[in-house]
């Protein structure tokens, strides 16, 4: 019964610690999916490990390599399933696999068990229960095989980073390995047992050295300790309250493209082509279909910022509105659910058009930025393309939003940012004349929204172009020239959030279309930019500068009249691109580009390769200390006791070889104890250590398997055991160091024609 527990329960406790890892790891994804595949692969492969235990070592490989693909196979085809993930299993485990390192540490918390980010975790699961299994079964070191697991659950902890964790998981961890550990420990009973090749005496110069060695090792060791604690101690408890390290923020998420960073521009283009069909759309409400918003603006150019990461179906909700100032009135918001059936006809880009906020996308896997809440599609999109989203918008309590204040603090600086030139002075005074006669943050906001759409009229043929000296004209040029008095959506919108962030409300530029409820199509002709500003308590509330159908503009007041002398045309624009250009038209080519490309891929091919090497070179290693720790259980612990003390004696005789003082042939086995005794004869004056153990005992045992076999008894054969471990451990440990370091994966007694 002992023996069953000793055998199992180590197996056992090492798939308790990788289903341990797989609990985790499976704190950051959606669902339990994750979690119940990790803990399958952990245990299928330590099973597997103990059921070809007594397989020869060369069978073991192919038949865990069959296995980690059947179970992968499953692992792919399950989460394929329930991502509703199209293709087949081949190219869906093919693409998994080759992107799986990357999607795992781009994707977005909680991350959504699909093939890419479960295959990574399922094969490191799989790998390490095997490995572990045969540590502890073939090459009976169990302190060794608690570290795959041990490594599955730091990495585990690394990709969870602040996201969760907790002490409980790690202290069972942590108990399943001292379990491990005691359970294969050697029994009081034997570790009592006098050591039968301990016999030799030792001298009292030897003992008094040998005592003097231990207390300075022991006095350079606690040195050592404390000196480390002193160095590294403050820094140590420095470090214990802070998050851990997010692994994310060292890889760089999904870019957008040259056409999606400020489309803003395209709204000219679109003007310019008014019938060209971009969208089917299908709304449960009229809304505001979104397409990017533009936080940043340098004085030039508002353009698209933020971190697209890859996002489960159900998507994270926004980030919470600034907290109003303590006192302050109210005001009230209410949320309203608004779903989408969009099918994609001839809008390109990246950037993935829906109403905000969007909660849950179907139909394709999608990557957001949770600080504006927008969608990309890493691929681009393509006709045909069809997704449904569920959003959910804030709708503002208009008889509370008066009362609403803006936010402050350096959390809102990019919102107030108007570039680094200067202000143009017309603009200043106009700032000053609508600030003067509003002091509410909403009646600053109002106030700018209704002069804006009161003295300005949109043209869809005026030029692009929202820079500070493009905004000064369309606001105060000549009505008669290109321009002054005039515009697009794009100035209207770009104008609106430059004044409101000079006045000290946080501002940005949303792109979008106009949707109608129900079936319809969206036209070049929807698409249109509005500004929001940003209100504490209540979130971003959009407003709309541009005037009325049929209204027509008021003269400006008289200080806001441009001047007798000419004005100046606009700065000239880079030319427009518009929707019938290419995107990939903004890419460079010629040599140029392919000397750059091959630039980057050569750098990666090397890595690859590079990696390769060592992974392969690993392989190889753990493969020979796999099967060296193999052929000594079979020789020490396995076969009659007449086999098992031949085994001892192959032993001392490959270890002898290995230290280069291989015994000659024709000797008899006490001539070969002698010299054995020689070959590990105590060392000079340089070393203080115990005379070498003997080996006549050994020889004995040996003598009486090879001619009375039969009369040896299990005690024999523990007794060789013994013998030629102690004098095997002691005799490497007189070697130089780089026999030291080669000796547990040297091949030579794998191939030395040696019983066994």
């Amino acid at each position: 019964m002992v023996r069953l527990v000793r055998a199992l329960g180590v197996p056992v406790l090492l798939a308790g610690m990788i289903v341990l890892a797989g609990w985790t790891l499976g704190g950051i994804y959606d669902g339990p999916l994750l979690f119940q595949l990790v803990a399958g692969a952990g245990v299928a492969s330590v099973l597997l490990a103990v059921a070809v235990r007594r397989l020869p070592s060369y069978a073991d490989a192919p038949l865990s390599v069959l296995g980690l693909l059947a179970y992968l196979a499953l692992a792919v085809w399950l989460s394929a399933r329930q991502a509703d993930i199209p293709g087949s299993l081949p190219e869906v485990a093919a693409d998994a696999v080759a992107n799986g390192i990357p999607r795992l540490l781009t994707a977005l918390v909680p991350v959504e068990p699909q093939p890419d980010t479960v295959v990574i975790p399922v094969i490191a699961a799989w790998l390490a229960g095997l490995t572990a299994a045969e540590l502890a079964g073939r090459a009976q070191r169990t302190l060794l095989s608690l570290l795959p697991p041990t490594l599955l659950y730091g990495g585990a902890l690394f990709l969870v980073g602040p996201h969760r964790g907790g002490l409980g998981t790690g202290l069972i961890f942590a108990g399943l390995a001292i379990a491990a550990l005691a359970l294969t420990g050697t029994s009081a009973a034997r570790a009592a047992a006098p050591d039968p090749v301990r016999t030799d005496r030792i001298d009292a110069v030897t003992r008094r050295a040998l005592q003097v060695r231990a207390a300075v090792a022991a006095l350079a060791g606690v040195t050592v300790i404390v000196a480390v604690a002193a160095l590294l101690g403050p820094g140590l408890a420095g470090v214990v309250d802070k998050p851990p390290v997010d692994p994310r923020a060292y890889v760089t998420p999904p870019q957008l493209d040259a056409l999606d960073q400020n489309p803003l521009i395209r709204l000219s283009g679109w003007a310019v082509n008014p019938t060209e069909h971009l969208l089917d759309t299908n709304l449960s409400a009229d809304s505001a279909i979104r397409l990017a918003v533009l936080p940043d603006y340098d004085g030039v150019t508002w353009h698209v910022s933020g971190e697209y990461r890859p996002a489960a179906r159900t998507l994270p909700s926004p980030p919470a509105p600034p907290a109003a100032a303590p006192g302050a009135e109210q005001a009230i918001a209410k949320d309203a659910t608004v779903t989408q059936d969009i099918t994609v006809v001839g809008l390109g880009g990246k950037l993935l058009p829906a109403v905000a906020s969007a909660r849950r996308v179907d139909g394709l896997r999608v990557s957001v930025d949770v600080d504006s809440g927008t969608l990309m599609l890493p691929t681009g999109l393509t006709p045909g393309m069809s997704y449904a989203v569920t959003s959910v918008q804030t709708v503002p309590d208009e008889n509370t939003l008066p009362m609403a204040d803006v936010p402050t603090g350096p959390e809102v600086s990019r919102y107030l940012a108007v570039g680094s030139g200067t202000l143009p002075e017309r603009m200043r005074q106009l700032v000053e004349r609508l600030a003067a006669d509003n002091s509410a943050a909403y009646a600053r906001a109002s106030a700018i929204e209704q002069f804006l759409a009161t003295h300005y009229r949109l043209d869809g043929g005026a030029p692009s172009g929202h820079a500070l000296p493009n905004l000064d004209y369309f606001l105060f040029g000549d009505k008669t020239g290109y321009g002054g008095g005039k515009g697009t959506a794009e100035q209207f919108a770009a104008a609106y959030a430059v004044l409101a962030r000079m006045m000290g409300l946080p501002a940005r530029v949303v792109v979008g279309f106009h949707a109608k409820k129900g079936a319809s199509q969206v036209l070049a002709s929807d698409a249109y930019a509005w500004p929001e500003v940003l209100f504490a308590g209540v979130g971003w509330v959009a407003f709309d500068p541009l005037p009325r159908p049929g209204q027509q503009p008021e003269p400006l007041e008289e200080q806001f009249k441009p001047k007798p002398e000419p004005s100046t045309e606009p700065p000239s624009q880079e030319p427009l691109p518009t929707e019938s250009v290419s995107a990939s038209a903004a890419v460079p080519s010629g040599s140029g580009g392919s000397a750059a490309a091959a630039g980057s891929v050569l750098p990666m091919v090397g890595a690859g390769a590079g990696g390769l090497f060592v992974l392969v070179l690993a392989g190889l290693l753990v493969a020979l200390l796999v099967a060296r720790r193999g052929l000594r259980r079979r020789r020490l612990d396995e076969g009659t006791p007449a086999d098992r003390v031949a085994g001892a004696w192959l032993e001392v005789s490959d270890a002898l070889r290995l230290a280069g003082q291989g015994s000659p042939q024709h000797l008899t086995a006490a001539e070969v104890a002698a010299f054995a005794g020689e070959a590990a004869a105590p060392p000079g004056r340089k070393h203080v250590r115990l005379p070498a153990p003997r080996l006549d005992d050994l020889a004995w045992l040996v003598n009486a398997a090879e001619f009375s076999a039969g009369r040896l008894a299990e005690d024999d054969a523990h007794r060789a055991r013994a013998s030629a471990t102690a004098y095997v451990g002691e005799l490497r440990a007189r070697r130089s160091w780089w026999r030291r370091l080669i000796w547990s994966i040297h091949p030579g007694p794998l191939r030395w024609h040696r019983r066994g």
